[in-house]
């Protein structure tokens, strides 16, 4: 009889146990004790380890700083940050395990568009969303049918965007009436920025005079570009990535093409002084995210504060992780609580949030508007021009 005793209540304090584990957690968010995780997902190691690198010291840095001015909703933030090595079937891996096992409250990265696409199913499933500040393929929160991914959201603007604002300062800032395009056959990065900036500047009365094409690893730009200037253009409009581009504007300016040449954030990168020449690199603008030079005081202060914490000045990678994280405490403060569904929500209603990168809406479609910052190449120095706000 005492056997059987001790066993219905034993039976019955592990039912109690079990009914009060299941009263505390939730099915769609991840708020144990005084902690909210949050999932990280990054290139650590691997051929994109620096784009997920620089994201991720922005984003510990914005948790950190989050974390010791008294957390959000009375509760810390935890980091659960994983490495999916650059590949992505890790990212599809990791994003899977952050939203099951170790049950987050949210999805922060991965950095390249395409491992954000492969940890988007994870995410769709689980009902949780996933923010990137990096990935900026135009379909990343777009399916094939062109509707919008639920769960899936980004801070950076998209490919196309970019060939919007340059197109617009193009036609307004530099008062071209005429343009040429050269651009990457082999790239949809490429490709899609010559259309919007084809597109928006005909819209605004400018006229495309010719239109030219080369592939990735071309080291011979000549022929083409004695074609472009043939027909006296006003601008050059070369989308595409610094290996290249840095060779064709070193070869532009040696057949005494010297207008100003546009393009997007593929040129970042102190390679594209090395390839051109330091000499060459004058009138030469190209959109981005962020610069360590612009003088506005939220950007200032975020220099200050990352060289004290990493002894580097920052780039684009790491404002554009430390706004992340600093959105997703605004997200969660609007939604009330650790909850999926409502910080999804909160996300779709973001409105005038600012961040070191400029001041970003969500749209429809889960994408930012907000400003684009233009670089002007002075002797090969990559300098802060100005902000430009979309129309």
């Amino acid at each position: 009889m005492k056997k059987k005793l001790s066993a219905v209540l034993s039976m019955v304090l592990s039912l109690s146990m079990l009914a009060g584990c299941a009263g505390g957690s939730k099915t769609n968010g991840a708020s144990s004790g005084d902690t909210i995780k949050v999932g990280v997902n990054y290139e650590l190691t691997g051929e994109v380890a620096t784009y997920g690198t620089n994201l991720n010291d922005g984003v510990q840095m914005a948790i950190e700083e989050i974390n010791a001015n008294g957390g959000v909703l009375g509760k810390q933030i935890e980091a659960v940050t994983v490495d999916n090595k650059s590949s992505d079937t890790e990212a599809a891996n990791v994003s899977a395990r952050l939203a099951t096992r170790d049950k987050v409250v949210a999805l922060v990265g991965p950095a390249t568009s395409g491992n954000t696409k492969a940890a988007t199913p994870a995410a769709m499933q689980n009902k949780i969303p996933l923010i990137s500040g990096s990935a900026t393929a135009d379909d990343v929160t777009i399916d094939a049918h062109g509707k919008v991914r639920e769960y899936i959201f980004k801070t950076c603007f998209s490919d196309s965007f970019q060939g919007v604002m340059m197109a617009e300062f193009a036609s307004g800032d530099l008062g071209a009436n005429n343009a040429a395009i050269l651009a990457d056959s082999s790239s949809d990065y490429a490709q899609g920025l010559a259309k919007a900036f084809r597109e928006t500047f005909t819209a605004n009365g400018g006229k495309i005079l010719s239109e030219e094409a080369y592939q990735a690893g071309d080291k011979d730009f000549k022929a083409v570009l004695t074609n472009l200037k043939a027909t006296n253009p006003e601008i050059l409009f070369i989308p595409g990535y610094y290996e290249e581009v840095g060779l064709i504007v070193r070869q532009a300016r040696e057949l005494g093409l010297n207008v100003p040449i546009l393009g997007g954030d593929g040129y970042e990168s102190p390679k594209l002084t090395e390839l051109a020449g330091a000499e060459n690199l004058n009138d030469v603008y190209y959109s981005s995210h962020y610069s360590p030079n612009d003088t506005a005081e939220k950007v200032v202060a975020f220099n200050e504060a990352f060289k004290a914490k990493y002894g580097k000045q920052p780039d684009a990678f790491n404002a554009l992780g430390y706004d992340l994280g600093y959105l997703l405490k605004d997200a969660l403060e609007r939604a009330g609580e650790a909850d999926s569904e409502k910080l999804k929500l909160a996300l779709e209603a973001t409105e005038g949030f600012e961040g070191v990168t400029g001041v970003l809406s969500i749209d429809e479609n889960h994408n930012p508007v907000k400003s684009v910052t233009i670089i002007e190449m002075v002797e090969g120095v990559p300098t802060f021009l100005k902000k430009l706000d979309p129309k």
